[in-house]
């Protein structure tokens, strides 16, 4: 699977950053749906680690959910790791593809709607080289399903790439066993998000990054008669809530 450029994704994070908290409904529903697949700590004083933690919102809920715990955290957006920092956590700049920790120092590993811009193996390879013997990994990303309506909308209207090419599930599981996780656990299922119109649904998918794509994408605006094409495809997915758009969530967990 082609990815976006890590140049492209790392700058609309950046720009990302001081819009994302007010647009991430997403990312924080995920986030809580994580939480509740962990049991209690079963270290005293455990060291967890946020990979691409963005502002920060699930590292302060690990901090919340295990007050005890040492929360690390990474991103390789500045901007991100500067809004994670000024809450008090340990946050480094990083690619988490590449974390710059020795093996087996964390007792968790969270990473929530960050590996579907990742290569899955190299990133659940370095969780577990991180992670202690029976330490615990959480983490979640996003299946081939989401935003189907929005790629429905768009057949027919022209030839380029406008969502991410999203993984499927059984590929994720094959590579938590690549890295020799134990007990891997998948569940899946679909969030669906309501928007008044075309351009709050769009607006809202730019304001927390996640419109960077690599090579297909447009480069330019569209003309008058594509988007009324676009809006009037999409229209036809209307439901009573207003325009949706479906999020395709995979969770997993699974333990060194």
């Amino acid at each position: 699977m082609q990815r976006p450029e890590k140049h492209r994704i790392r700058s609309a994070f950046d720009r990302a950053a001081a819009s994302y908290d007010a647009a991430a409904v997403l990312q924080r529903a995920v986030c809580a749906r994580l939480l509740a697949l962990r049991p209690e700590a079963s270290s005293a004083t455990p060291h967890i680690l946020d990979a691409g933690c963005g502002t920060g919102y699930g590292a302060r809920l690990l901090r919340e959910r295990w007050p005890q715990a040492r929360i690390s955290a990474a991103d390789f957006a500045a901007s991100m790791v500067a809004r994670t920092a000024a809450d008090g956590i340990d946050c480094v700049l990083a690619d988490i593809e590449a974390l710059p920790f020795r093996p087996a120092c964390f007792d968790g590993y969270w990473s929530s709607l960050t590996v579907q811009w990742c290569d899955n193996r190299r990133v659940l390879a370095e969780a577990a080289r991180v992670l202690k013997p029976n330490g615990w990994l959480a983490l979640s990303t996003l299946g081939e399903d989401t935003y189907r309506e929005l790629r429905s909308a768009f057949a027919g209207i022209d030839r380029h790439q406008h969502t991410l090419d999203f993984s499927a599930a059984d590929q994720l599981a094959d590579a938590a066993h690549a890295a020799r996780l134990q007990q891997v656990s998948l569940h899946r299922e679909t969030i669906t998000l309501h928007y008044p119109d075309l351009r709050s649904l769009l607006g809202a998918v730019k304001a927390i990054g996640a419109n960077a794509l690599g090579p297909g994408r447009r480069s330019g605006m569209m003309g008058k008669a594509a988007w009324a094409a676009l809006s009037s495809a999409y229209e036809q997915h209307r439901t009573a809530a207003g325009l949706p758009a479906s999020y395709d969530v995979i969770l997993l967990s699974g333990h060194k």
